[in-house]
Formats: structure tokens, sequence, C-alpha cells
């Protein structure tokens, strides 16, 4: 599957029990590269300066619906320019269940090479503790 879906220095990255940086391919390598994209900052990528998701931009946003809206609105733009590997089908962002300033997108997306499902959550907080 690395040849269908890339190979990359793992992320976060980390060294193997070898000494050698550890490095990601197949799904895990696509599952990494959403998280990249939805935790960097435009600004934050030394020559691609329009790169990332920009959600820090959230912090200290209510945690309500308006809000998840334009959440789901910067995650769905973000992955369909940066991420060509997948076809997001949704995006739903909603607060999380035991943590008030905390919101929760979950991604589910398909594989464009082999069609399957896949889906994905990520923690965004909206306050600093």
């Amino acid at each position: 599957m690395s040849s269908i879906f890339g190979t990359s220095l793992s992320f976060p990255p980390r060294v193997g029990v070898d000494g050698r940086f550890v490095w990601s391919s197949g799904e895990d390598n696509i599952r990494e590269s959403i998280a990249v994209i939805l935790k960097t900052e435009p600004g934050e990528r030394v020559g691609v300066p329009e790169f990332g998701a920009g959600l820090a931009r959230f912090l200290f946003e209510p945690n309500n619906p308006a809000t998840h809206a334009r959440m789901r609105d910067a995650v769905q733009r973000a992955l369909a320019r940066w991420e060509r590997r997948i076809e997001v089908e949704a995006v739903e962002v909603a607060a999380h269940a035991t943590e008030a300033e905390t919101a929760v997108a979950t991604i589910t997306y398909r594989l464009v090479a082999t069609a399957s499902r896949e889906r994905i959550s990520l923690a965004i907080p909206l306050a600093v503790i």
C-alpha cells in the first residue's frame, strides 16, 4: 500500500528502536497527513505559507453551533486543498462530551486509490487551560 499512498516521516517525528527515524506509509500516512494539515497554522510551514487549516483562530470562541459551522468549513477547505488522496464525505464538529472548552471534529472520508471509507477525530481546544 505504500506505493499507492506514499511514504513520509512519521508524525509526530520519532526515533525507532534501531536509532533511525520512523517512517509512515499506507493509511497511517494519510491519517498523519490529515492531522498535520489540521494542526498547522498558515504561516508556520516554511516555503508554503498558506498551508494548514488555521483552527487556532477559534481559540476563545464559544463552543456553540455557529463556531462549529465555521470550524467545519475550515476543515473541509483545508483537506480539499492539501490532501488529494482523500475525498471528504462529511465533517461533523460538536462540543466534547466531557470537556466544555474543547470541540471535536470527526472527518469521514474515502481513500481515492481504494475507495475504502475511513474516519478520524481530532480534539480542538477553544480555551487555554
